[in-house]
């Protein structure tokens, strides 16, 4: 259990929130959501200790232990990767240390005798004997084979790494458990098997995550820091999310209807209330809301990137024919005798090898020769491409915002572009911030109204969702769902992929190409099957 009472931090001047008093309890999982900058991440380091607040307190009973996903992965270079896992429990390692340290004594004494034996019965009491299984356990349902397991951690990449220090977290049995990102850089099957663990999870969870998916899922409260403070509310984001515009259409709307909205949102809270989801979630849930009042609905000043694609002409007859590409990157192939045809309207997910997926875009876009085999694209097909990596587009660029987007806009009238930029939520003086120094997430909305400008009839979309905050993610996801033309995309989350894709091309380690004409969540069962 976590009592935060009166809590409130200011940086530099400026507030990010007050007056937050909360009370986590176990058995709940809470999913902290936010704008970018908002302060998730540092509301979860107050949570932990790691950060103190401007005033207020963090209390946490002193026999609870505290679990928290670190985010340094070179923090745990000089040790094996089953060490690591285990040092998630601190004194558990201690006393393993401890222990090791003794027997190995020369002059073993009696005293060393009965401070062993203490030891032993410590150890014993923490199931210290199946620390090496279970932590074993942890990393082989994340992905990580067992050939990985006794290997320095310097030795693994970036990706493993961050597995390795979620096992970590969730090793030992922890009382509270606080993850920060935790489905970034795991594979599909990574976050079910995750997933299906933190269900199980009978502690205090708080989670930030951008994957609604996921939040969905897990969550049986959300934490909305808005308004510069921070509010908990009863059931899991798809519910906050609705219900939030719901509350803000009733804030809005002051002289009619609101009796008949009012109805609405009661109708609405009893609905979700009969939703079902996994049992455990879905039991607690549907308790709390059938205890929710009006009173306790949220309603969000945040605001959503308008994001609509609109192709300049309807396709034809002819999209694209694939014939039998190969093509190999740095001694590696990536893609063997690849070979689909591209049917109008289609929108198709790419799964599977993320780093061929990429090479496949590119050589469609003409940025790489294939080995083999060849491509055609259909006559009255136009395509727009989002690369996965954009730095080109900005680094280097000695222009502004503004600057930039006029290279792109067919209407070089000041107020049409600062019009559409605002729209993509750059306002004011943020038209003349150079585009070297934009964030991530900056950069991204720069391209997507890149590409809305474009007219394009066939869009190419490689992780569009990376550095976008949950309202940006929901405006695309959106934009994709309501686009007439043709779509090619990879992406990590689920929700995106479910609601988008009506086809889905898996890319297999050895190049080869599975085509599965379905959507996602079909697809996922029969890959169970």
């Amino acid at each position: 259990m976590i009592t935060v009472t009166n809590v409130s931090l200011t940086f530099g001047g400026q507030k990010l929130f007050s007056g937050a008093d909360l009370k986590f309890l176990p058995g709940n999982c809470y999913g902290i959501i936010g704008a970018n900058g908002a302060g998730k991440s540092t509301f979860l380091r107050i949570l932990s200790g790691d950060l103190e607040p401007t005033t207020g307190s963090v209390t946490i009973p002193a026999d609870e232990r505290m679990s928290v996903l670190q985010q340094d992965q070179f923090k745990y270079d000089a040790f094996p990767v089953l060490d690591t896992v285990i040092m998630g429990n601190p004194r558990l390692w201690e006393v393993m240390k401890e222990k090791d340290a003794l027997y190995a004594k020369p002059d073993f004494s009696d005293a060393d005798g009965e401070k062993a034996a203490e030891l032993e019965g410590e150890f014993a009491e923490m199931d210290g004997w199946n620390a090496e299984s279970d932590a074993a356990t942890l990393l082989t349902g994340l992905g990580i084979p067992a050939d990985m397991h006794y290997e320095q951690m310097s030795e693994l990449n970036g990706q493993d790494k961050f597995k390795v220090l979620l096992a970590q977290a969730l090793f030992g049995h922890p009382d509270i458990l606080l993850l920060d990102e935790p489905t970034n850089n795991l594979d599909i099957r990574s976050v079910n098997w995750l997933e299906d663990f933190l269900m199980e999870f009978p502690g205090t969870l708080i989670v930030v995550s951008h994957d609604r998916w996921f939040l969905n899922n897990i969550c049986t409260h959300i934490v909305d820091i808005d308004y510069n403070q921070v509010r908990l509310y009863v059931g899991n984001y798809d519910f906050w999310y609705e219900s939030s515009r719901m509350m803000q259409s009733l804030m809005n709307d002051q002289k009619k209807r609101r009796e008949d909205k009012i109805k609405e949102l009661r109708a609405f809270i009893q609905r979700f209330s009969s939703n079902k989801s996994k049992a455990k979630q879905a039991t607690s849930r549907r308790k709390l809301l059938d205890e929710l009042t009006l009173e306790q609905m949220p309603a969000s000043s945040r605001r959503y990137p308008w994001v609509a694609f609109t192709p300049d002409r309807e396709a034809g007859k002819d999209i694209l024919t694939v014939d039998k590409i190969s093509y190999t990157q740095d001694g590696v192939q990536l893609l063997k005798d690849v070979s689909f045809i591209v049917t109008r309207g289609q929108k198709i997910g790419i799964v599977g090898n993320e780093q061929a997926a990429t090479a496949l875009f590119r050589i469609l876009m003409e940025e790489v020769e294939p080995d083999s085999g060849s491509f055609k694209w259909g006559v009255t097909i136009s395509q727009s491409y989002f690369p996965h990596d954009n730095s080109a587009f900005f680094d280097g660029k000695d222009m502004t915002m503004l600057e930039w987007f006029a290279q792109y806009s067919p209407e070089q009238l000041e107020t049409y572009m600062r019009g559409f930029l605002g729209r993509m939520l750059f306002s004011g003086d943020d038209v003349y911030k150079p585009v070297n120094v934009l964030s991530g997430g900056e950069k991204v909305r720069c391209m997507l109204s890149r590409m809305m400008l474009s007219g394009a009839n066939f869009l190419i979309l490689d992780q569009p969702t990376n550095h976008l905050d949950l309202e940006s993610i929901t405006a695309v996801n959106n934009g994709l769902i309501n686009f007439p033309g043709n779509v090619m995309f990879t992406c990590h989350d689920h929700q995106f992929i479910s609601t988008v894709a009506d086809r889905i091309l898996e890319i297999h380690d050895d190049g080869t190409v599975s085509d599965y004409y379905c959507n996602y969540d079909e697809y996922l069962e029969k890959k169970n099957a």
